[in-house]
């Protein structure tokens, strides 16, 4: 592509035989020597070939024959004409000027010896003269200028001498008499009367219609009638059982119907991953007639309290988060998360925080500030000493309901501040740097450990963080539906 600062001229054309048949073969436009265009730092040599088309035509973009600073100047392009069919091509002579961006070889091409072989190059007009000695105005206005004032009226002459009349002409032969206005003849008949068949007009005889090897008609709605329509041997008479407009549905044809996808009574459905969704799957049952989380009113649970020894009792540690894991095997509600009170009996100021956390450690829900507790103990019907020694389960309102999807999960507890004997819970008693409860075997996952110094839920858990213990007594912890 040349730089852009040097000017070109696109040169086309077209090329047929005398029947209008695309020619084929080739234009070649040579400049006289190398050009130097030091302003862009370019040489160019070389002639451009342009190939005809399918269509007989050619392209070419070359520098114009005026392009300011070129070396050599004031030369013209040979042009070689090398087409099929013409033995001897011609060769001329063009002139490509910077004003004239677009021309046509049919424009400039010499077809006889009087035209010349070269693009003339336009003047400046009378107008554009004018503009450049100091004329202002629109070319309208300027052409209006070049009218005078209307000149006085001038003296009559005499009048001149009157002719002689001439002498009168030899009269003509007499012409073959005109035909006169009627029609001399009708599609190339010229009878007196002449008539008119179908045939005569390029026409189907309207008798032809609806008859045998003539042309089928159409009906009111625009249709073939059925008469005219072939045979067929092996029509249906019924689908299904059904004639008339048959209409059938999915039971016709002894289906489900799209709508039975995933619903009750109908079929499960596959997700993307071609897998029956786990909210179409029966609840994981596992042993029967056991003791579950949801037969004491509960989601779920970090154990089962029924098993746990507890021979002394152990109280919250001020701003300890304790971490407690729980295993979802089931979409699962909740919006409450429960601690199990050995002893407390309720302080008003608003100092507990909880929430829940995926094994990721990001969180699910949590309270977005501490809140107060009720004492334990206190449901209408429980055993009396659980009443008056406050012992049962404090949950903790979430700001609304979850949905846990299966997987492994985490429930936190902090009290955020007050006294090392508020609050006594039971535990799972623990006498060793690292509980029970953590024992795992691939993907790490402890299920009971604590962090010190959090004055809320914080934004995310790790398990890896340096600050985690697991020295401690485990707290008994769960899920609720309230």
């Amino acid at each position: 592509m040349l730089p852009k600062s040097i000017p070109t001229v696109t040169v086309s054309g077209r090329f047929l035989s005398p029947d209008g048949r695309p020619l084929s073969g080739s234009v070649t436009f040579r400049a006289p020597a190398q050009l130097t265009f030091p302003a862009a730092d370019v040489i160019l040599g070389g002639p451009v070939t342009a190939q005809l088309d399918a269509q007989g035509q050619i392209s070419a973009t070359l520098p114009a024959t005026d392009a300011p600073g070129m070396v050599p100047d004031g030369w013209s392009y040979t042009v070689t004409e090398s087409l099929s069919g013409i033995p001897v091509g011609r060769s001329y002579q063009v002139l490509l000027p910077t004003e004239a961006p677009e021309i046509d070889l049919a424009d400039v091409a010499p077809t006889d010896p009087t035209k010349p072989n070269y693009l003339a190059v336009r003047g400046a007009s009378a107008y554009e003269v004018a503009k450049a000695e100091g004329f202002e105005g629109t070319r309208p206005e300027w052409l209006a200028s070049l009218a005078g004032p209307r000149g006085q009226e001038g003296t009559r002459g005499p009048a001149g001498p009157q002719g002689e009349p001439g002498l009168q002409g030899e009269s003509g032969v007499q012409g073959a008499p005109g035909a006169d206005g009627r029609v001399q003849s009708v599609n190339g008949q010229s009878a007196a009367e002449v008539t008119l068949a179908a045939a005569d007009v390029g026409a189907v005889p309207m008798a032809a219609a609806g008859a045998p090897g003539g042309v089928a008609q159409l009906d009111d709605t625009g249709r073939v009638p059925t008469a005219q329509l072939p045979p067929t041997a092996d029509a249906v008479a019924s689908v299904n059982g059904k004639t008339g407009a048959v209409q059938l549905a999915a039971a016709d044809v002894g289906a489900l119907a799209a709508s039975a996808r995933g619903a009750a009574g109908g079929v499960a459905s596959l997700d993307a991953s071609g897998r029956i969704p786990t909210a179409q799957l029966p609840p994981a049952t596992g042993a029967r007639n056991i003791w579950t989380p949801q037969a004491l009113g509960f989601q779920a649970w970090t154990c089962d309290p029924y098993t746990v020894a507890n021979p002394v009792a152990k109280f919250l540690a001020p701003q300890r988060l304790y971490v407690c894991g729980i295993n979802i095997t089931e979409p699962t509600q909740a919006n409450r998360v429960i601690m199990f009170a050995r002893g407390y009996g309720g302080v008003p100021a608003d100092r507990y925080s909880a929430g829940i956390y995926r094994e990721d450690g990001t969180k699910v829900t949590s309270t977005s500030a501490p809140v107060g507790l009720d004492m334990a103990g206190q449901t209408a019907g429980s055993p009396p000493q659980m009443i008056n020694n406050h012992i049962g389960a404090t949950p903790i309102a979430m700001p609304s309901t979850v949905v846990l999807t299966p997987g492994r999960y985490w429930l936190t507890w902090v009290l955020t501040t007050g006294g090392t004997s508020d609050y006594a819970f039971y535990h799972v008693q623990n006498e060793a740097p690292v509980a029970a409860a953590n024992l795992f075997f691939g993907a790490p996952f402890a299920r009971a450990w604590y962090l010190n110094a959090q004055s809320n839920t914080p934004a995310k858990l790790n398990q890896a963080d340096a600050g985690v213990l697991t020295d401690h007594d485990i707290p008994i912890m769960a899920l609720a539906l309230a």
